[in-house]
């Protein structure tokens, strides 16, 4: 296996074009605006769409089992990136993997745009799983080449390509959210299917001229022998695993809860047999082992702060529906609309972030201390939630302005840590395991929402105090705890600050 040169492949881009930024940034900011429009929009309707009654145009789920599912969804959505960053790293090079992602998660929104049974949602469910496991890691992955190792521009590409994000997040739940709760979920579902056939269409359109060789590299491929023993074996396992599935499931042993119950478990044990399975690896070097022991707290801090900001969409969710004084002055607010908060107050903030970066240059705190803010920020978003509870009780409703301050302050923490968790994940990354790494970074936010699948079943109106007491003030001591230990693991990243 040829190392990758990571400045050959910077020096084929374009690297003016966008805002100073190489200009392949253009193709991956909008091709990720839309397919985040599509993702974000059927998000902000989901879990209504759930347990909303059948004659509300809902499935009729149970409430708590609807915000367990939303949680496993956002699990395995982030776990299947293993599958995207092993493909792209062993098959197909990151770009091709990243437009054949975006067609399954087109396909997954015109199943759901389609009414039908909970079997049909089920695999709507799978397609959008497996397309953004594809797309998701890899989209960030091409990022990473935009740029050498040393380009001190790099941090705050990832904050603009942040932002590009954030831009489709925030306006996806005020259309497909107004359009969901307002006429039908179905047409809803359909408005995110277009937001990912705009977004394929921009990246098939610009990507030639745009990325140079970005992407296009398979840095560990498959040799013919083992792609021949490879797909053997994928299929014969998957064949294994829906016949036992199907079996269980006709005996009434795999239920809703059972399964809900696995995949937590998993979200906890593939992150920690990824570590393993790299660092034992031939191809790892000893400095490259040293970061990936760095990459560990930092993976811990991150799933942390994921388990309080992907609440958002589910308990906030649900507070925002059943909690809230949403009738002001006799305008009517949409529960979906509290969605488009983070990525507005991240709209607003990224610019300001990506500058500070750059104007602090070397001066900057470091990526852990960075980290450490992060999570700090994200548990003050719930003890401030405590308030409402413990000024008027659970049985009146709240001032939308508590949410809107909760949803401030976990923006503030994302922006300390998610950016920069990307391009940190770029530079720790072995070389042979370059988007396997970045699938293992949004492997946090699996873990997270894996762990919140059994979390949010103990969150009731009456517990509110408890819960948001007790998940934000863990948040704050880890937080001290990795700004304390943070110069012992900026030694073990072996100068990659």
């Amino acid at each position: 296996m040829t190392p990758l040169d990571h400045d050959k492949v910077a020096a084929s881009v374009p690297q003016k074009g966008f805002f100073g930024h190489p200009r392949g940034l253009f193709t991956l900011f909008f091709t990720e605006f839309w397919e985040r429009f599509s993702y974000y929009g059927m998000k902000a309707i989901l879990v209504y769409y759930m347990y909303y009654s059948i004659s509300k145009g809902g499935l009729g789920i149970d409430q708590s089992t609807a915000l367990a599912i939303t949680s496993i969804y956002g699990s395995l959505v982030y776990m299947s990136g293993i599958i995207g960053g092993w493909v792209a790293d062993r098959i197909l090079g990151s770009t091709r993997t990243v437009f054949y992602g975006g067609i399954l998660i087109m396909f997954g929104h015109i199943v759901l745009a389609l009414p039908g049974t909970f079997t049909a949602f089920l695999v709507s469910m799978v397609l959008i799983v497996l397309g953004t496991g594809l797309l998701k890691p890899n989209i960030s992955n091409i990022v990473g080449d935009l740029y050498t190792e040393k380009d001190e521009r790099r941090d705050s590409g990832f904050s603009i390509f942040y932002m590009g994000i954030n831009m489709g997040a925030f306006l996806s739940p005020l259309v497909v959210g107004t359009v969901g709760e307002m006429y039908s979920f179905h047409l809803g579902f359909g408005l995110a299917a277009i937001g990912m056939l705009l977004g394929l269409i921009v990246f098939a359109a610009t990507k030639k001229k745009n990325l140079g060789q970005a992407g296009s590299y398979v840095p560990n491929p498959l040799t013919p022998a083992e792609r021949k023993k490879t797909f053997t074996q994928i299929g014969i396992g998957a064949a294994i695993v829906l016949i036992i599935g199907f079996v269980l499931a006709q005996q009434g042993i795999l239920t809703i809860d059972l399964f809900i119950l696995i995949v937590s478990i998993l979200g906890i044990l593939i992150p920690a047999t990824y570590f393993l399975v790299m660092y034992n690896s031939k191809k790892t070097t000893a400095v490259e082992k040293s970061r990936l022991l760095a990459y560990i707290p930092l993976f811990i801090a991150a799933m942390v702060f994921w388990a309080i900001q992907e609440q958002g969409s589910t308990i906030l969710a649900a507070y925002a529906a059943e909690r809230t004084q949403l009738n002001i002055g006799g305008f009517e607010l949409k529960a979906s609309w509290f969605q488009s908060l983070n990525p507005l107050f991240i709209i607003t903030l990224a610019p300001l972030f990506a500058w500070m970066w750059i104007k602090l240059g070397d001066r900057q705190p470091s990526t852990s201390k960075k980290f450490s803010f992060g999570l700090i920020f994200a548990g003050l978003s719930f003890i401030v939630m405590i308030f409402p509870a413990s000024i008027n009780g659970t049985e009146s409703l709240v001032n939308p302005w508590w949410l809107v301050l909760s949803f401030f302050l976990v923006v503030i923490g994302e922006l300390c840590l998610s950016p920069v968790g990307l391009s940190a994940t770029t530079k720790l990354a072995p070389s042979a395991f370059s988007s396997q790494t970045m699938s293992l970074w949004f492997l946090t936010s699996a873990a997270a929402q894996a762990m919140n699948a059994q979390v949010v079943r103990f969150y009731k109106p009456e517990t509110e105090i408890v819960y948001f007491g007790i998940i934000g003030g863990l948040a704050i001591v880890l937080g001290l705890i990795l700004f304390t230990v943070s110069p012992a693991i900026q030694r073990l990243m072996k100068g990659v600050r």
